[in-house]
């Protein structure tokens, strides 16, 4: 079963940026899909960015393409989101996620471990 640990986020302007780390323990990170969801108060958790075992496939939220990116470091057992140009409309608490296969998913059902959530919140 693998751990999921996020970190990086906090209150940031808009316009500013973060970098959110996920990192993983107690099993086979690289052979594994990640994905980025986030959830706004009131909202349904929605996908935000994901990204293949290798790291050369990835794939992203239309509200959050060409701001954010999604990486991985097989070695270190991490995976990051770069979110840059960052809006109000981006505060949400935002969990990684294990997929259950090797390719990206936008689907929770498909991730079965997750993280317990790190707040970004952009004031405007």
């Amino acid at each position: 079963q693998v751990q999921l640990v996020e970190s990086g986020g906090g209150l940031v302007q808009a316009g500013g940026s973060l970098r959110l780390s996920c990192a993983a323990s107690g099993g086979t990170f690289r052979r594994y899909a990640m994905g980025w969801f986030r959830q706004a108060p009131g909202k349904e958790r929605e996908f935000v960015a994901a990204i293949s075992w290798t790291g050369g496939g990835t794939y992203y939220a239309n509200s959050v393409k060409g701001r954010f990116t999604i990486s991985r470091d097989n070695a270190k057992s991490t995976a990051y989101l770069q979110m840059n140009s960052l809006k109000p409309e981006d505060t949400a608490v935002y969990y990684c996620a294990k997929s259950r296969g090797s390719l990206t998913s936008t689907e929770g059902l498909q991730y079965d471990s997750w993280g317990q959530g790190t707040q970004v919140t952009v004031s405007s």
